[in-house]
């Protein structure tokens, strides 16, 4: 059977140009995307919310907001394993470099 993108482990990237392919290809499905999207926004709306209060403790919700919204989107749409358990910190930023496509609507939302 030929392997194909998607199928390909994220391990065996050398660069993160190469690796966003493989991350959009985990994320076909649009409810996945919502979620990220969603998750990515309560993400940046915590750290907002930190700042402009000082309550640094709710912090602590942003591994939930964001990881919790994006793998129960690969949990129930994708139904694959987030790229994160592959390659954290490629998938980190495929996560704000897709969260800006999906703003800008160069993917669809």
């Amino acid at each position: 059977m030929a392997k194909t993108q998607a199928d390909k482990p994220a391990a065996g990237f050398t660069s993160f140009r190469t690796f966003y392919p493989f991350y959009l290809g985990e994320h076909r499905n649009r409810s996945c995307r919502r979620l990220h999207f969603a998750g990515t926004s309560l993400l940046l709306a915590t750290v907002a919310y930190a700042l402009i209060s000082g309550n640094y403790s709710s912090l602590w919700l942003m591994p939930v907001f964001g990881y919790g919204c994006a793998w129960l989107g690969h949990l129930v749409f994708e139904k694959n394993r987030p790229a994160t358990f592959k390659a954290p910190f490629y998938s980190l930023l495929g996560d704000f470099v897709m969260y800006k496509d999906l703003l800008t609507g160069k993917i669809p939302l």
